[in-house]
């Protein structure tokens, strides 16, 4: 498999506010230690299924904190709050998210591997 390469896009950065620049260096670091991460486990991986497996477990990730996120921005407007950051973190997660099924036949291999454990665990499609 070969190497991920991740980014923050333009369009997050945009949104976040213009005097604050430390917001957009976090999620530029975030992003390049989560490709250094998943780069990581791609070579240490004994092969592609093992590497997707590795991938989905980050994934996994991702989405509990996207979902984070989200449950926190209407919290934030019930308190009168800006939720800005947490629309760009989670944004920024769901974009990672999307980045690595595109990433050459990673979102074949993940989606293989989302299966197999949906078997593994015993749920049936049909009971879905």
């Amino acid at each position: 498999m070969d190497a991920i390469s991740l980014g923050v896009p333009e369009p997050i950065l945009e949104r976040l506010p213009a005097d604050d620049e430390t917001a957009a260096t976090d999620m530029q670091q975030a992003v390049a230690g989560w490709e250094t991460k998943l780069n990581r486990a791609i070579e240490e991986a004994d092969d592609d299924r093992d590497a997707a497996v590795r991938i989905l477990e980050a994934v996994d990730r991702f989405e509990q904190r996207y979902e984070r996120y989200d449950e926190l921005v209407p919290e934030l407007r019930a308190w009168g709050q800006s939720p800005i950051y947490a629309i760009a973190w989670r944004t920024l997660y769901a974009d990672v998210i999307a980045q690595l099924y595109a990433h050459d036949d990673l979102g074949e291999h993940l989606d293989r591997e989302r299966n197999m454990r949906l078997v593994e665990d015993g749920i049936r499609l049909q009971d879905l």
